[in-house]
């Protein structure tokens, strides 16, 4: 059952230009344990954009050829060309996650045929994807590909960052860039597990969408008096993990700092080197992408370090691994919802003006791709 897919393409060329182009490729027929999924639907998450574009600068982004089959341009500028020195000269199939129905099944993954299925598997910016059937997670019938098509980066982020708190002997903690997608379904997975979560905002919208989905320790981080909130918030909670999206500038220290005092404020250290309980925050994005700085203030006893979700789940293994994705399975259309502001095809995504938007991250906004015509 050999089908024709096209697929989105990602490539930095010598000369330091993106091309995005839309390419044919033939999809073999799934062996024993492999299966064909056509993908339905597809999000470009913030976490897709360093494949996709690159260090490209979105300003000088133009577009040639038909509206069906488009090639995208941008000028990557020399002194960040270094950045994407591994991938010059190679055309990358992109698209971490996606879902779709199961049109084709070898002979030990008959059982997924007809199913709706997700993937986290990556190159699902495309019409059809062979993948082994261990990659995939099945959803219970009456679930579509656009519920399920977000139920691996974001989905398991969150139970990701839990899993860590857990294993890490803490008992709350603090997300930044707390209104995101994954922002909110952090939220609904605290609420449901019991656990309290200290959710940094820049805007007041952004601090109402979270107060809508019931979060209740919310601080703004453009107020004037944001470190005295932070502070009480903190102490409130007794959160000594954090997960910081914005990565660059003072918003690290100030989240250690935040600890250290709640601490002291608690139970006053004997010696001169401040609390002894470990204080931890994980950067897991870089929407600054200035120098992280910590003030004398935090102590002795802290740290700071990465984060990423493919990192934590080859720690926790398969089987644990299996476990949450069946978790999200199960709750695709409440905890782990997704909602989408726009829906794309292929050649849209390709569109100057249409990735500038989807570029931008910005807060209530999330592409979904929609591979086929119908």
């Amino acid at each position: 059952m050999s089908v024709t897919s096209l697929e989105l393409r990602s490539e930095i060329t010598p000369a330091g230009r993106l091309r995005l182009s839309l390419e044919e490729r033939q999809v073999a027929d799934p062996g024993p344990d492999e299966i064909v999924v056509r993908v339905e639907a597809a999000p470009i998450n913030p976490a897709d954009l360093p494949e996709l574009l690159g260090p490209a600068d979105v300003a000088t982004l133009t577009s040639e050829e038909t509206a069906d089959r488009p090639v995208t341009t941008a000028v990557v500028p020399q002194r960040l060309l270094p950045l994407a020195a591994a991938r010059v000269g190679k055309s990358l199939a992109v698209g971490l996650e996606g879902a779709g129905v199961v049109i084709g099944a070898g002979a030990n993954a008959q059982h997924l045929l007809g199913k709706v299925v997700s993937s986290g598997a990556g190159r699902m910016f495309t019409q059809y994807r062979r993948l082994p059937a261990s990659e995939v997670a099945p959803f219970p019938d009456g679930v579509t590909a656009e519920q399920g098509a977000s139920a691996y980066v974001n989905p398991l982020t969150a139970l990701g960052m839990l899993s860590t708190m857990r294993r890490e002997g803490h008992s709350a903690l603090v997300h930044t860039a707390a209104a995101s997608n994954l922002g909110q379904m952090l939220n609904k997975l605290c609420i449901a597990d019991g656990v309290e979560v200290v959710n940094v905002v820049r805007r007041t919208e952004q601090a109402e969408i979270l107060g809508a989905i019931g979060a209740t320790h919310i601080v703004n981080s453009s107020d004037p008096d944001f470190r005295n909130q932070l502070r009480a918030a903190i102490a409130e909670t007794g959160a000594t993990l954090a997960f910081d999206a914005v990565g660059g500038g003072p918003l690290c220290g100030q989240i250690l700092a935040a600890m250290e005092a709640a601490l002291v404020a608690k139970s006053p250290p004997r010696g001169p080197y401040g609390s002894p309980v470990h204080k931890q925050v994980y950067i897991y994005g870089r929407l600054d992408l200035s120098a992280t700085t910590t003030p004398p203030s935090v102590g002795m006893a802290w740290g700071v370090g990465g984060w990423l979700l493919p990192y934590h789940l080859m720690r926790i293994g398969p089987e644990e691994t299996h476990r949450l994705r069946e978790r999200v399975a199960h709750e695709i259309t409440t905890t782990f919802a997704s909602t989408y502001t726009s829906e794309i095809s292929l050649a849209e995504a390709l569109d100057p003006e249409v990735i500038r938007r989807y570029h931008r991250v910005a807060t209530g906004e999330k592409y979904l791709l929609r591979p086929h015509p119908d």
